[in-house]
C-alpha cells in the first residue's frame, strides 16, 4: 500500500509538470503543407481554407512552414517536383517533420496516389523519399483511398493518419476541414493538459466526421485510421476511450495512440520548457510506462510497481530539473 501511494505521489508531481501553455519553441520543426489538384471547382475552396489554420499553428509553434501546391506555376516544374525538392532540403535529423497532404486520392488495387496538378505522388515515392530521416515524422494523408500511405509509410518515430480505412474508400473524405480546425482549437485537448496532441485532433475530427454523417443522415463512406507504433495497420477512433486504445485486435496486434500523444505542434510551457533531449527521453519513459502497463496482468504487484515508481521517480526528476514542477529539483 505504501509503494502505491509513494507511485501515485510521483505521478502527480510528474502530471503538475505538463500544466501551463503559450511557450514559443525553436527546435527544428517543420511543417509541410501540400494541396493537390481540386478536380472540381467546389473543392477548391474546401482545400485552400485548410491551409491557413495549418499555418496559423504552425506560426503559433514558431515552427517552419513550406506550402507546395497553392501558387501559380512559373516555369516548367511541376508539384511532384517541388515537394520531392522540399523533402530533399529538409534536415534528416532534429525536431519533428509533418507533412500535411489536402486533396483528393486514388487507389488502382497496387498503389496509393495523392493528386497533384500534373503528376500524381504515390504511396511507394513518398516512402522512398522519406526513408533517410531520422526525425519525429507524422504524415497527415486526409484524401480519400488513402489507406495505404499507412502500411507504406508506418515505422518506428512515425505518425501515418489516413481519412480512410481502406483504399476502396474512394468518395470524397471530410477529415481534412476538422482535422486542421481541431489543431488550433482548446477543445480539443482532451486530457487537459494545456496543449492539442495529433492523437487528440485526430479523435476530435474523427468525432465531428461522425456527427457529419449522422445528421445527413447517411452512410459513412470514410473511416479514418492512426498509426504510431510502426506495424502498419492502424487504428481507429471508436477503439479509443479518451486518448487510450481499449478495444484489442482479434490478432493480438499492438494497438496505436502512445506516440501520437506525445506530437504537439503549440507547446504547453513546461512542454517547451523541456530541451530536444529531454524531450526524447521523456518520450521515452512515457512509453516504457504504457508498456509495463500492458504488461501489468503478467507481473506481481510488488514487481509491477516497483518498475512504476522507478520509471515515474525519473520522469519527476526530469521535469523537475527544467522547473516543470514546483520543489522537485
Amino acid at each position: 500500500m505504501a509503494q502505491k501511494r509513494r507511485v501515485a505521489g510521483w505521478m502527480l508531481l510528474a502530471g503538475l509538470a505538463m500544466v501551463g501553455r503559450g511557450a514559443e519553441q525553436v527546435d527544428g520543426v517543420t511543417v509541410l503543407l501540400v494541396v493537390g489538384a481540386e478536380g472540381e471547382a467546389e473543392y477548391r475552396t474546401q482545400f485552400a481554407a485548410q491551409v491557413p489554420l495549418w499555418e496559423k499553428v504552425a506560426a503559433q509553434a514558431g515552427a517552419k512552414k513550406v506550402v507546395v501546391g497553392t501558387n501559380a506555376a512559373v516555369d516548367a516544374t511541376t508539384d511532384l517536383e517541388r515537394l520531392k525538392q522540399a523533402l530533399a532540403a529538409e534536415p534528416k535529423t532534429g525536431g519533428e517533420l509533418w507533412v500535411v497532404l489536402i486533396g483528393h486520392g486514388t487507389y488502382d488495387g497496387k498503389d496509393a496516389k495523392f493528386n497533384l496538378r500534373g503528376p500524381d505522388l504515390t504511396a511507394t515515392e513518398l516512402a522512398t523519399w522519406l526513408k533517410p530521416f531520422n526525425r519525429p515524422l507524422a504524415v497527415i494523408n486526409t484524401a480519400s483511398a488513402s489507406a495505404p500511405f499507412i502500411s507504406k509509410l508506418g515505422g518506428a518515430n512515425r505518425v501515418v493518419i489516413t481519412a480512410t480505412r481502406t483504399g476502396n474508400e474512394h468518395n470524397f473524405a471530410r477529415l481534412g476541414p476538422y482535422l486542421a480546425e481541431a489543431m488550433g482549437d482548446p477543445k480539443s485537448d482532451l486530457d487537459q493538459d494545456g496543449q492539442t496532441s495529433l492523437l487528440e485532433a485526430f479523435l476530435s475530427a474523427s468525432a465531428r466526421v461522425k456527427e457529419f454523417y449522422k445528421t445527413e443522415g447517411r452512410l459513412a463512406t470514410e473511416h479514418a485510421l492512426i498509426d504510431d507504433n510502426g506495424d502498419g495497420l492502424g487504428t481507429p477512433a471508436e477503439w479509443f476511450r479518451g486518448t487510450r486504445a481499449t478495444k484489442k485486435a482479434k490478432d493480438g496486434a499492438a494497438l496505436d495512440g502512445t506516440r501520437a500523444r506525445q506530437f504537439h505542434l503549440v507547446r504547453s510551457e513546461a512542454e517547451a520548457r523541456l530541451t530536444t533531449e529531454q524531450r526524447a527521453r521523456r518520450d521515452e519513459l512515457e512509453r516504457a510506462v504504457e508498456a509495463l502497463r500492458e504488461s501489468k496482468a503478467k507481473l506481481g504487484e510488488a514487481e509491477y510497481y516497483g518498475k512504476l515508481e522507478a520509471l515515474m521517480v525519473e520522469l519527476a526528476q526530469l521535469y523537475g530539473t527544467v522547473g516543470g514542477a514546483a520543489g522537485t529539483k
